[in-house]
Order: C-alpha cells, then sequence, then structure tokens
C-alpha cells in the first residue's frame, strides 16, 4: 500500500515525517484515553483478564451498545487477528462477565442495552500484510484493521484498511431495553412485515448511503441498521408506514420541518445521530439525500 504523506503548507512548504510510536504501549494508553473520540467505542478496561490465563489489550462497548475487543499488533510477525478472535470467542462464552464489567463502569442502566448481534475485534498496526488481509476474508467474524501513521510529535492518522462485517449473531440474552420490551420487534421483524413500497424505498437509500464512499460499511443490529466509516454515520429502522433515519449531524446546522426533521438530542432513541428524518414515500427520499450526504461528508 503506498505510503500517506502529510505537508505543513503554511510558509515554507515542510514534510511530516511518518512513523511508529517508540512503544506499542504508548499507543494502546492514547486509544484507550480518546476511544470515544476515534473509534466511537466507550472504554471499560485495560489488559483484561480472561478465565484461562489471556488477557485482551483493551475493551469496550460501541455507539451501538456491541462488546468491542482492541488487540494492537507489535511486529509484522504477530498472530494479533488470531489472537483477537480467541478473546471474541472467548467473550461469546462468557456474556456475563462482559454484563459484570458493564455494571462495574457504567452502571445497570448500560448493562442492560448490551446488544451480542454484532461485537468486533479492532486490529490496530503500523501496518498489515496482504496475508492479514486476505486471512479475515475468511473469517465469519467482525473485524477491522486498522492502520495508524504517527507524524511528528503530535498528529496521529488512523486508517481503516479492511473491515470484515459477519452475519448477525443471534441474541437470546436478556431484552435489552425497556422500549425493546415494550415493542419486542427486531429490525429483521419489521423488514418482513413492510410493504413492498417501503422496502422499496428501504433499498434505494442503502444502495444511495453506500455509493457515497468505499469507506462505508453495513452493520443491522438487532433493532437497527448502521451505516459507518469508522463511526456510524446514517442509522436506519423500518416500520409499516414509513422509515426512520438517525443522521450523525450537527443539531444546529439543519434547518428542521415538521414532520420531516426533528432534533432528538434530548430524547431517548434507537441508533446513533440526533437528527431525524421520517421518510414516507420517494418524495422524502430525495429530499433526504442532501442531509445523508452531508452525514457522510462531515464525519
Amino acid at each position: 500500500m503506498a505510503d500517506i504523506k502529510l505537508f505543513n503548507i503554511k510558509g515554507k512548504v515542510q514534510e511530516y515525517q511518518s512513523g511508529t510510536v517508540t512503544l506499542e504501549k504508548e499507543l494502546q494508553t492514547v486509544i484507550e484515553n480518546n476511544m470515544e473520540t476515534f473509534f466511537g467505542v466507550t472504554f471499560l478496561a485495560s489488559e483484561y483478564r480472561t478465565t484461562d490465563g489471556g488477557r485482551m489489550d483493551s475493551i469496550g462497548i460501541d455507539e451501538n451498545h456491541c462488546p468491542v475487543i482492541f488487540e494492537y499488533k507489535r511486529s509484522v510477525k504477530d498472530s494479533v487477528i488470531n489472537q483477537g478472535l480467541f478473546y471474541l470467542n472467548w467473550l461469546l462464552d462468557h456474556k456475563d462477565s462482559f454484563k459484570v464489567l458493564v455494571i462495574e463502569k457504567l452502571g445497570l442502566k448500560a448493562a442492560e442495552t448490551i446488544d451480542w448481534t454484532m461485537p468486533r475485534v479492532i486490529c490496530v498496526a503500523g501496518d498489515f500484510t496482504k496475508y492479514d488481509e486476505s486471512a479475515i476474508k475468511q473469517m465469519n467474524r467482525n473485524i477491522s484493521l486498522i492502520r495508524y501513521k504517527k507524524f511528528g510529535d503530535d498528529l496521529l492518522m488512523f486508517e481503516q484498511i479492511n473491515e470484515n462485517i459477519a452475519a448477525v449473531i443471534e441474541d437470546n440474552t436478556a431484552v435489552i431495553s425497556t422500549k425493546a420490551k415494550n415493542l419486542g420487534k427486531s429490525f429483521a421483524d419489521h423488514k418482513k412485515e413492510a410493504p413492498s413500497a417501503i422496502l422499496t424505498i428501504y433499498e434505494d437509500i442503502r444502495n444511495f448511503v453506500l455509493s457515497l464512499g468505499d469507506d462505508i460499511t453495513e452493520n443491522q443490529l438487532k433493532f437497527y441498521v448502521a451505516f459507518k466509516k469508522i463511526k456510524n454515520i446514517v442509522c436506519v429502522e423500518i416500520f409499516n408506514n414509513k422509515l426512520i433515519l438517525h443522521l450523525k449531524l450537527d443539531v444546529t446546522t439543519v434547518d428542521y420541518e415538521e414532520g420531516f426533521t426533528r432534533d432528538t438530542s434530548g430524547i431517548g432513541h434507537y441508533a446513533t445521530g440526533d437528527v431525524e428524518v421520517t421518510i414516507k414515500n420517494r418524495a422524502d427520499y430525495e429530499k433526504a439525500k442532501v442531509l445523508i450526504e452531508r452525514a457522510y461528508n462531515e464525519n
């Protein structure tokens, strides 16, 4: 993969020399202290010990309430992907242990929202081999490969070079939230029951979002679908007579239209993004395209 070059163009143009951090522990500390900003993940624990004597580098819970394991590749020869998958399989067999961790760090209310449909591993390294990129395509697990570069003393870049999205894992644990207890139906349930007119618009929206860039991936969660770069940009819920979009936009920059858009920053809701868009027909979809493009470009 071609190296990325970064220049300071103020005054005399100067190139920042890229490199890796002096110690991988330094990178781990920076990520753990800023996990929410970098990846939309709430940090839970460092060097989390498993019952079989293993130790996950970092563990957190993402904006979709799914568990996330971070593993840091310390050399080209490290089998960090296999190690991450081993820990992910352990976690799926020890859901109660993760729930206890969430209760200890974030409280019981947060623990009740855990979604086991899309747990994942994020592998962070200065670089990956072609064999690493090929290997994750053969695995039925959610894995992201993130390359980092450090420029000078105070610039850090992350680049998602590959991501594997696996099939949704059936979540047979306790119902996720109070809203879930009341409604009960999953995204898949709503999709099965939705009329063809709504499903056609949904597919158009899906295709439009994915066409915005090859850096977008699609994650089907228990109650909604999230389209994301490294973090969510657009989330979609399906109902019998409408689609609800949640867009990650600055709520102060949107002109709201009654019955079409609203600010939900102070209202509890599924998914991420505080600009809600209601789409009932093709005209609404055409109007929503501008906001969807903004969500892509501004995140």
